[in-house]
């Protein structure tokens, strides 16, 4: 993640995060240092992994305080082991205490995002299927989870509401079918913008197909009904498959051939790559 995306996006997300964990001062590093002393702390990490959210983590400590130091020994994307070194920090331990939580909320997270990604990314090597995530982030977290996917080898689905537009079945049956929905899609959003729709069926899927849709998501259909629904496309529509894809059962839509697997579960069901801050000690 650049300067520039960290200081227009990022930057007032990690502020509301030390605000929610520091609401006046952190009590405990006043009460043992009640004086700025410079001291220094190694980051740790604990279990194997992909890292990802290393400029996450070292500007929590640089918004505290500009003074802060971090030499990192891992670039994000990197493959990490259990017990190795992945960086040093130095700067006034009173600092170094006050960020050690929230700094590593984020790098643990968007690592562990990061690694399950990797883990069914490749999955699909060989393959002309793309891995994409979804818009099941945290809340205030999407611009840190969506990143974590792209380092792990995943791809991004549109951002948010505004970035693209996808058609599910509460705006078909809002617009009073799918073809109708299409249509209006059409009259309404910038020519540069795709339509997706959202399909349960095969016969769903031929009529996106026929109205025009730019790609047509199959969502939780069946082996079987898959492979009807992409026969019945033709080529027309590039297809996506989405409904509780996870890395237990990503075999099964391999063989059909679809262009995009989106999968919440990149995002909403990673666990956490365990990542602690150690062995704190005055260089004074």
């Amino acid at each position: 993640m650049n300067s520039v995306s960290m200081k227009l996006q990022a930057d007032k997300y990690l502020l509301m995060a030390l605000q929610e964990d520091i609401t006046y001062e952190d009590v405990s590093a006043n009460a043992v240092m009640p004086e700025g002393r410079q001291g220094t702390v190694e980051l740790l990490c604990k279990q194997d992994g992909v890292i990802a959210g290393l400029d996450v983590f070292a500007r929590v400590f640089t918004l505290l305080d500009e003074q802060t130091k971090i030499d990192f020994f891992f670039r994000d994307g990197d493959c990490v082991k259990a017990g190795q070194r992945m960086g040093v920090l130095t700067g006034d331990i009173r600092i170094l205490l006050s960020g050690e939580r929230t700094a590593l909320n984020y790098l643990q997270r968007m690592s562990g995002i990061a690694t399950y990604t990797r883990e069914v990314a490749d999955l699909l090597k060989g393959s002309k299927t793309k891995l994409l995530d979804t818009r099941k982030t945290t809340p205030n977290c999407r611009i840190f989870e969506k990143y974590a996917v792209r380092v792990g080898g995943g791809g991004n689905h549109r951002y948010n509401l505004s970035d693209g537009v996808l058609l599910k079945d509460n705006h078909i049956g809002a617009a009073g079918g799918i073809a109708n929905a299409i249509q209006m899609a059409k009259a309404y959003a910038p020519f540069v913008r795709k339509i997706e729709v959202e399909v349960e069926t095969p016969q769903q899927a031929l009529e996106a197909a026929e109205a025009g849709a730019d790609i047509i998501m199959l969502d939780n259909m069946t082996t079987a009904q898959m492979k009807e629904a992409i026969r019945l496309i033709d080529g027309r529509a590039e297809t996506e498959c989405s409904g509780n894809v996870t890395k237990e059962n990503i075999a099964r839509v391999l063989e059909i051939g679809v262009d995009y697997i989106s999968s919440g579960a990149l995002t909403h069901s990673a666990p956490i790559l365990d990542i602690s801050m150690k062995n704190l000690h005055s260089i004074e």
